[in-house]
């Protein structure tokens, strides 16, 4: 009898890692992808759904991501409606939910300030969530937190298995992502006990989109009044306040938390020392020593480099929206003044930083934040073998939430 030949695995996988597989030839692009199919898990996606946007997109073309993923998100805001007045409510909720996601994801790569989809479709996004928070009776209510002269938007998420006196966690996404998308944080927290505060911060989201807000770096300035308004809440605790910052929040969160002495548990996925300084070095030596050289001179490569690198063209154009800057030099300014070097000394909370081994985004930055800090400390690093080694355990949802839940619940 012949023996059958081994073979190492799955030929369409071209690499030794689940992570290897690629649905878009944009590793930016792939990684939001993911980030969304991802989401599956919660009923926030469905595989087919996100695969038939997949099969739509081109690479390092905003306008066929925006227009996948908005056709799709149309057709489920429809199918919603329809069972809805059909009194098929629980049809209806589902649809709508999994709608309010593809809204949101379509503006996730779309950096074009001026096109009007952008309000549109934030709007018709939590027009859709908020049907679907009716419909289901998810324990979710919108509010609007008083900020400065504005407000921010935001969902509180009540556990209805807290205790009279229950704990809070407070958390905000990063650059690109929105907060109601991180599903697995909110859910994981009510399920345990915990309530939780997801909210839209200068910079991201609806607060950029309706209320024109930009990033700051002293991210402090935007925590202390969701704090306070958390602490306002009834069945909340105030001794015990968790505040949890993802990408680019690993640098917002710990920020705040230097300044902010309410917050009991900081948890940073991944730690970010210096924001700016880790960008800034993926760019060839030759951009950074035009920034070195000047604005003028920085810009002027930066504009030459476009037409041959559109990852630079989606990149500058989407993140000096968020920053509310017109300028190349003007947006590394502004990225290099996300820096904890000088306040890192200033956190004595207890810090969680969370780091996949195969961070590529700020690589380095979680152990540079770890060396730094001075307070109760610790690093959960997400190995191949979890599979959940990506940028904020991307694709590993459920892992992701059972290993930080299980040490949150032992401290807070």
């Amino acid at each position: 009898m012949t023996a059958v030949a081994e073979t190492e695995g799955n030929v369409l996988f071209p690499g030794p890692t689940w992570t290897s597989f690629r649905f878009v030839d944009d590793e930016v692009m792939n990684d939001q992808f993911e980030f969304f199919l991802g989401a599956a898990l919660y009923g926030m996606s469905d595989l087919g759904e996100c695969l038939e946007v997949a099969r739509q997109l081109r690479p390092d073309d905003e306008h066929s991501w925006i227009d996948a993923w908005s056709d799709m998100a149309q057709r489920l805001t429809e199918r919603a409606e329809a069972a809805e007045k059909k009194g098929k409510l629980v049809t209806a909720s589902t649809a709508y939910l999994r709608a309010s996601t593809y809204w949101r994801a379509s503006l996730m790569h779309y950096g074009y300030k001026d096109d009007p989809r952008q309000v549109a479709h934030a709007k018709k996004s939590y027009e859709c969530y908020d049907r679907y928070l009716e419909l289901s009776g998810y324990p979710g209510t919108y509010v609007e937190i008083p900020y400065e002269d504005s407000f921010l938007p935001a969902y509180f998420y009540r556990s209805e298995n807290a205790a009279p006196e229950a704990p809070i966690l407070i958390f905000n996404q990063g650059r690109d992502a929105w907060p109601d998308d991180v599903r697995w944080v909110y859910d994981g927290a009510m399920k345990r006990g915990i309530h939780c505060i997801a909210f839209h911060g200068p910079g991201q989201g609806l607060a950029l989109r309706l209320n024109d807000l930009h990033f700051r770096p002293d991210w402090e300035k935007v925590v202390t009044p969701v704090v306070d308004f958390a602490i306002e809440q009834p069945g909340v605790d105030p001794s015990r306040i968790a505040l949890m910052g993802l990408s680019f929040g690993g640098y917002l969160a710990p920020r705040a938390a230097a300044f902010e002495p309410r917050i009991k548990i900081c948890i940073a996925n991944p730690g970010v020392l210096q924001w700016g300084q880790s960008l800034l070095t993926q760019f060839p030596p030759e951009m950074t020593e035009a920034f070195e050289s000047g604005p003028d001179a920085f810009n002027e490569i930066i504009a030459a480099a476009i037409p041959f690198v559109p990852l630079y063209d989606w990149f500058i154009r989407d993140a000096s929206y968020k920053h509310g800057v017109s300028t190349p030099y003007e947006l590394i300014q502004e990225l290099l003044a996300c820096d904890l070097t000088p306040v890192v000394h200033q956190i004595k909370c207890e810090v969680l930083i969370m780091e996949g081994e195969d961070e590529i985004r700020t690589e380095g930055e979680s152990q540079r934040l770890y060396d730094a800090l001075d307070c109760p400390k610790h690093m959960m690093v997400f190995e191949e073998k979890t599979t959940a080694q990506l940028h904020c355990q991307g694709g590993a949802n459920a892992t992701a939430g059972e290993f930080m839940f299980d040490w949150l619940d032992e401290r807070l």
